[in-house]
């Protein structure tokens, strides 16, 4: 009796319990004051409390069949959802069981292969939801929603929903899960995101590589007309892509137009470059052009300083070439001619006076090379070193490099020269501060510098290189010498070093250093000579060279010699004049490389050369060619960088044969470039 009465108690709500609690306070006192009145507030507060339990239980059940009557129109509101939804709509398990599918997704999809499209898409979802499933990140876990993109029958579709567990198979011992799929049609969102990029403004700017050579050798009477034919061909070309060119300079061009038109002028490899060049001078020269655009940028000025510094890196590399600046990524187009020699000296007397004052004004200069430095790299190192301590300057050159034609050259330096001139990583890292100069040569690239680390320890940076330029070069030096008609960094360091006005002693080691790096860039005066090379040799040979002393360090052991000769014996012939052969040893593997490469060029027909080995975890690449293959562009697709007929390139994370399929690959790339 006394539950039952809890029980009942407990269904009035809270506010009618309080009401009941006055209403008895109130007949109590009354009863104290009058004892008459004792039962019949026992019967009226009776009567009360069965009324508010009798509204409560009624006001429950009415509120439990309205919600119940909300509950049946709310599932069946939702089932008339999913059958009559506009979006394809599709509940499906992952081992391919399709559950239900909406009228709208059998109409829309009766005409295409659909079935094969979703056993494919289940298998990628299964896949992903187990990754999940097992992945630490608990709100990775928990994140039950499935996004993709796809394309069916021409459309464009994001295909959002979820999934549920869907039953274990314990025989096979694995899970099915259920998944409900919408395909939203992204056709006309895409079109209209296509159409507005197509409309962006690009912004161009067009240079005549060989002007000044032109204006000099051209006949007077000859030049206007020469001109207004190049002008031409350059308008007519930009009238097909209904863009505007404005001429900037003597030059130079500005050249704008919609992005729509880039694609087919990557598609046709910016024909420009060969048209140009078909147009016929008595003086036997060849007429190039240097082109570069960019679509990055906020506005059309930003766009255009893109483009000029996309310039400063086609001419880098020697012009008679395109690049294309989106995405935040450098593409190239051209260059497979050789680099045109400037005739001016200006430029190097300029530099040197620059260099000069830079020196003095830093408190100390530090001399840094690339990584497996050679001959190049330390002679020309030595040259700055000495204009350095000519102008009353502590300086040293930072060097870690052993191999044996290195070795036998530091050797020589330290018998001659009695200084402390070299310092390991530790040591120039204790050593450097932002006040000091560091003079990088015989490379521009930030990733292939001795130590990479050095360049961030100051902001008194000097660059003297002689390669084509590449996307990772050091943006923020102060004076750059890149010049890639020179043969070798040293040849630009010694034509500086005649333009210094306070005489520069070098000593004999350094003489012969700097002969050196030019001997073994030029393959013995060989290969990439021009004018300004004979005359850095000459003005060396003026200063002592010991000419024998420097050919006895390019000799080769009987030992290594039968390695070379062994390399070359193996080389695999493709596309009939290009070798290709792998040495199989880790010893001296960069030096031994590149003079099998020299020797391949040796035999008949071999137009180009690829020795391929091993320095560390890395796999090295030494290319050679007598110029009718440029091995700069080939391995550049591998990472490396160089010139037209010397390159090189480092891969790591393969093995030699990958290396060489990879190579075999860029080569087919190339040559498919060419004939398109």
């Amino acid at each position: 009796m006394q539950n039952s009465s809890k029980k009942a108690f407990e269904i009035i709500n809270s506010k009618t319990k309080i009401y009941l609690v006055i209403i008895a306070i109130l007949l109590i006192v009354i009863c104290l004051y009058e004892t008459a009145l004792v039962m019949p507030s026992v019967i009226f507060y009776g009567l009360v409390c069965f009324y508010a339990i009798w509204t409560s239980n009624k006001r429950k059940a009415e509120i439990s069949e309205h919600i119940q009557e909300l509950t049946i129109s709310v599932d069946s509101a939702a089932k008339n959802t999913l059958i009559n939804s506009p979006f394809p709509l599709i509940i499906m398990e992952t081992d391919g069981n399709i559950i239900w599918k909406s009228s709208k997704f059998v109409s829309e999809f009766e005409k295409s292969d659909i079935d094969n499209y979703l056993n494919e898409l289940m298998q990628e979802t299964k896949i992903e939801i187990e990754e999940r499933i097992n992945d630490k990140d608990i709100n990775r876990t928990k994140d039950r929603t499935i996004q993709k993109e796809a394309i069916i029958a021409d459309k464009n579709y994001k295909i959002i929903g979820e999934y549920v567990k869907s039953k274990h198979n314990e025989r096979k011992n694995n899970t099915e899960y259920m998944v409900l799929l919408y395909f939203i049609d992204n056709t006309e969102y895409i079109k209209t995101v296509k159409k507005y990029n197509d409309s962006q403004i690009c912004i161009g700017i067009i240079m005549i590589d060989n002007y000044e050579e032109l204006i000099q050798r051209i006949q007077t009477e000859d030049r206007p007309g020469l001109l207004a034919k190049i002008e031409k061909t350059i308008y007519d070309w930009a009238i097909e892509t209904k863009g505007v060119v404005i001429k900037s300079d003597r030059d130079t061009f500005v050249y704008v137009f919609e992005q729509r038109y880039l694609e087919k002028m990557k598609e046709n490899k910016f024909a420009i470059l060969d048209t140009v060049k078909e147009i016929k001078l008595e003086a036997g020269l060849q007429i190039t052009l240097s082109i570069s655009i960019s679509t990055e940028g906020a506005t059309e000025y930003e766009k255009y300083k893109s483009a000029l510094a996309g310039m400063d890196l086609v001419l880098g590399r020697g012009g008679d070439q395109a690049v294309v600046r989106e995405n935040e990524k450098y593409v190239f187009f051209g260059g497979r001619v050789q680099e045109l020699e400037k005739r001016t000296k200006v430029k190097a007397r300029i530099v040197a006076h620059a260099l000069v004052e830079l020196i003095t004004d830093a408190k100390d200069v530090m001399i840094m090379g690339h990584v497996n430095g050679d001959i190049d790299s330390m002679g020309s190192s030595l040259g700055v070193y000495r204009l350095a301590k000519s102008l009353g300057k502590e300086a040293h050159i930072v060097n870690e490099t052993t191999s044996i034609t290195i070795s036998t050259f530091i050797d020589a330096i330290k018998q001659e020269d009695d200084e402390d001139i070299f310092l390991d990583k530790e040591e120039a890292l204790s050593k450097i501060t932002s006040e000091t100069l560091l003079i990088v040569v015989d490379t521009h690239k930030k990733s292939y510098v001795e130590h990479p680390e050095l360049l961030e320890k100051t902001n008194k940076i000097v660059v003297i290189d002689h390669h084509r330029r590449s996307t990772d070069y050091i943006d923020n030096a102060t004076l750059t010498f890149q010049e890639v008609y020179a043969s070798s960094a040293a040849e630009l360091v010694t034509e500086l070093l005649q333009y210094v006005e306070k005489p520069v002693n070098l000593k004999p080691v350094e003489i012969e250093g700097l002969y050196a790096g030019i001997m073994m860039d030029t393959k013995n005066f060989t290969f990439k000579t021009g004018v300004r090379t004979f005359e850095a040799a000459a003005y060396l040979r003026k200063c002592g060279v010991d000419i024998i002393k420097v050919k006895k360090w390019f000799q080769t052991d009987l030992e290594n010699y039968s390695i070379i000769s062994e390399i070359v014996k193996n080389a695999e012939v493709i596309h009939d004049t290009i070798g290709i052969s792998i040495y199989e040893k880790d010893i001296e593997a960069s030096l031994i490389c590149a003079k099998a490469a020299d020797e391949l060029l040796t035999i008949s027909d071999i137009t180009a050369s690829f020795v391929i080995g091993n320095i560390g975890n890395k796999v090295c690449i030494s290319g050679r060619s007598i110029g009718d293959i440029n091995v700069q562009v080939i391995l550049e697709k591998l990472g490396g960088g160089g010139h037209i007929t010397l390159a090189g390139a480092q891969v790591e994370g393969k093995t030699k044969e990958e290396v060489k399929q990879e190579l075999i690959n860029c080569i087919n790339e190339y040559f498919t470039e060419m004939e398109s």
